[in-house]
């Protein structure tokens, strides 16, 4: 089942469970637009190459459209739909006043030599930069999108408008209007989600194990604060294959060994592993933080944690979320456990909107609060309807939604 597909039966399981108004259902099953770009890129060469982009923009009844932009070569409209509408349930899940929206590139960026990867990330911004602003369409990074690039889209969109437009996109540099605390707020609101649900549900540092797979930032920061607050860190992995101690692995010298020769593979006194061994480990904690559908049918049997916090957007199919529900799993869905990214991304936009700048602990300070309520309104919402949390989660987003899509119909 394609991502979309996936998408749209969480919408209608939610909607089904809530009894959503139909206006709104039928309007949340369709992108207000869908923008589809071929542009220029120039080479090294000096020859030029034609590429496809996209830009969905799901729904702005609560706010601009907001959601990240990436670069990868399986990118096509089924997944940036996908990622779109799941950035609209985000979004209201954590209350910020932000509608969803997605882009990306069909590219391998690992091709292409730095000059040539700002001449693709300019000529991308000229490209939608019609249907882009501070108060209309914020991009940020996703997946190959780095704060160079959100710098160039700054830049490039700021000279197509013909004044500096910080706002117009988030996870820039700090020195071009980022926010601190930005390259670890996924982890950092994960963690957070995590101790509300341990509150809440009873989780035990000493005796639970977490497994990571995935070690960009957000995986990185996540394994390091489960370290960090005793908890061991049994297993993690990255696209080259994985490592695993039952005795526990040496976070922070992993996280060395990662920046310095780009694997975690090969660490001393650990096994290595795939990263399908890595999603049957007996842990208490699994933590998907790479791509979408990485629990499927065809392993979900075989995955033993208890609890699933689902770091990576779209992690677990619709037929995995019922088997691990069924099996008494509990899973904290990605609309609530990676929301940190865009909850810090509000930040970086109000700072940029209002020209100020904050300090680490000034975000966090306002980040912690908001992921603590978003989890404390999912975990009531599901004893208020008997529901898995992922519904829930939807719910919570719906009810806010279907208040914002009425208002203005």
């Amino acid at each position: 089942m394609s991502a979309f597909s996936n998408a749209m039966r969480q919408l209608e399981l939610a909607a089904t469970a809530m009894h959503l108004d139909a206006y709104t259902l039928e309007r949340l099953r369709h992108p207000q637009r869908i923008v589809e770009v071929d542009f220029p890129v120039k080479l090294d060469d000096g020859a030029t190459k034609l590429l496809h982009g996209y830009r969905v923009q799901w729904n702005d009844a609560r706010g601009p459209f907001k959601g990240g932009l990436r670069f990868h070569p399986q990118t096509d409209l089924d997944e940036v739909k996908a990622l779109s509408f799941w950035m609209s349930i985000k979004c209201a899940v954590v209350n910020i006043p932000f509608g969803g929206g997605k882009g990306g590139v069909t590219v391998n960026p690992k091709e292409l030599s730095k000059t040539e990867l700002e001449s693709l990330a300019r000529s991308f911004t000229r490209a939608i930069a019609d249907v882009i602003g501070p108060e209309k369409d914020v991009p940020a990074p996703d997946v190959n999108t780095t704060p160079q690039i959100m710098d160039w889209l700054a830049d490039e969109y700021g000279k197509i408008v013909g004044k500096p437009s910080p706002a117009v996109v988030t996870g820039k540099t700090l020195d071009h209007g980022g926010s601190e605390g930005r390259g670890t707020a996924t982890g950092q609101g994960a963690y957070y989600v995590f101790e509300a649900f341990s509150r809440k549900l009873g989780w035990d540092p000493e005796s639970t194990t977490v497994a990571v797979q995935g070690f960009g930032n957000a995986g990185q920061e996540i394994a390091r604060l489960f370290h960090h607050h005793g908890y061991k860190v049994v297993a993690v992995s990255d696209s080259q294959g994985g490592v695993h101690n039952e005795a526990g692995l040496d976070i922070p010298e992993l996280i060395k060994q990662k920046a310095q020769t780009g694997h975690v593979v090969r660490l001393p006194e650990s096994r290595d592993i795939t990263n399908e061994e890595l999603l049957t480990l007996p842990c208490g904690v699994l933590v998907p933080s790479a791509l979408e559908n990485t629990l499927t049918a065809q392993n979900v049997d075989q995955v033993k944690a208890s609890v699933v916090l689902e770091v990576a957007n779209g992690p677990t199919t619709p037929e995995a979320d019922l088997a691990l529900a069924k099996r008494g799993v509990t899973v904290i869905p990605d609309v609530l456990a990676n929301a940190g990214g865009v909850t810090t991304s509000f930040l970086e936009w109000q700072q940029n909107m209002t020209n100020e700048h904050w300090s680490e602990t000034q975000v966090f300070e306002r980040l912690k609060p908001i992921m603590d309520d978003s989890s404390e309104g999912v975990l009531s919402t599901a004893e208020k309807y008997a529901v898995t949390y992922r519904e829930a989660a939807f719910i919570l987003a719906l009810e806010r939604l279907d208040k914002a899509i009425r208002k203005i119909a």
